[in-house]
């Protein structure tokens, strides 16, 4: 496997899980906060958020700042660019095909239209 694709396992593994979407969107939203402000309101421990920052961090969409003894994590979108690139050369085919559907269902509406007109 190349190292995109292994950044694109961690990226989606990372995803896959609503917690860390969830933590991922609150840092996006609200900036830098601590695994303790981002374990408010979550219904587990502050040490399974430090363990989902982590592999948030390790699929790189997170970032840790020290501040003395105090760790701050801040949302890194980087790695987003790699995975929309994927998505949409995931779904350019299909959209190939939807527009060749569309084309040929419109031939055969413009026929059906065409006949009974004449009928």
């Amino acid at each position: 496997m190349s190292d995109r694709e292994d950044r694109l396992d961690a990226l989606f593994a990372a995803l896959a899980d609503p917690i860390r979407r969830e933590l991922f969107r609150r840092l996006v939203a609200g900036g830098p906060d601590t695994a303790t402000h981002l374990a408010m309101g979550q219904p587990v421990s502050r040490q399974a958020i430090v363990k989902h920052v982590q592999v948030l961090a390790e699929a790189e969409l997170l970032e840790a700042e020290r501040h003395g003894r105090e760790v701050r994590y801040r949302a890194s979108a980087g790695p987003l660019t790699d995975a929309v690139g994927w998505l949409l050369a995931a779904g350019a085919p299909w959209d190939r095909r939807l527009e060749r559907l569309r084309s040929r269902l419109a031939s055969v509406a413009g026929t059906e239209t065409r006949r009974g007109r004449s009928s």
